[in-house]
């Protein structure tokens, strides 16, 4: 099951599955973490475009707690869905991607 966690509740996600330290996908593209970024904050961020996921998918632990993001929550949706069926066993979609967290966590991380 994916679970949908808005950027606001993060934090409670990540300390309810959190063995070990717990990571946030930013599946989103270079330019687009040029443009904004997270802070990571009691969690590892790890950058793959969701395109080379499949060709990287060794870099991730399936047993890890995995958070995923992007610009609005559909890329990430995506992903978490792929994650899943690849035997990941704690997935979360960041809905409202990082608008959202702009807006509901840190307003410093600018909009696109």
């Amino acid at each position: 099951m994916i679970d949908h966690v808005r950027p606001a509740q993060l934090a409670d996600w990540l300390l309810l599955h959190g063995a070990g330290q717990p990571l946030v996908l930013d599946v989103r593209e270079p330019w687009e973490l040029q443009t904004a970024s997270v802070t990571a904050h009691g969690f590892e961020l790890v950058a793959i475009p969701m395109g080379e996921l499949p060709a990287r998918l060794g870099e991730l632990d399936p047993m890890r707690p995995t958070a995923c993001l992007c610009h609005h929550g559909v890329r990430s949706l995506r992903v978490a869905g792929f994650l899943l069926q690849r035997g990941f066993d704690s997935v979360a979609n960041i809905t409202g991607g990082i608008d959202a967290w702009t807006r509901e966590r840190d307003p410093a991380v600018p909009l696109y």
